[in-house]
């Protein structure tokens, strides 16, 4: 498959992503290394070899359901380091880019 700019801008669209000329030539010269590395996959001889469907030999190991103790609220909020009446206070870790 040929890496070109084209296809950069294609992909980019896809993406919703805008790219400087300078990144447009640094991702194509990535994007046609990973096409490279994948191009070698067909090189291996896999005839003979069943196809891979779940990486673990489990199949949807399920625990039964078991009626148990609940922890009720004002329990769960004795423990927390900062709460109020009813719910958990943690840090804010989002910030709006926005209003900087």
């Amino acid at each position: 498959m040929k890496v070109d700019d084209a296809l950069v801008d294609k992909l980019a669209k896809l993406a919703k992503l805008e790219f400087g000329p300078e990144e447009r030539s640094a991702i194509r010269t990535d994007l046609g290394r990973m096409l490279d590395f994948a191009e070698q996959l067909n090189e291996v001889d896999t005839e003979g070899v069943a196809p891979l469907i779940h990486v673990n030999p489990e199949k949807n190991i399920f625990r039964p359901d078991e009626v148990s103790e609940s922890l009720m609220q004002k329990e769960a909020l004795q423990n927390a380091p900062d709460h109020d009446s009813y719910y958990f206070k943690v840090p804010k870790v989002v910030e709006n880019p926005d209003k900087g």
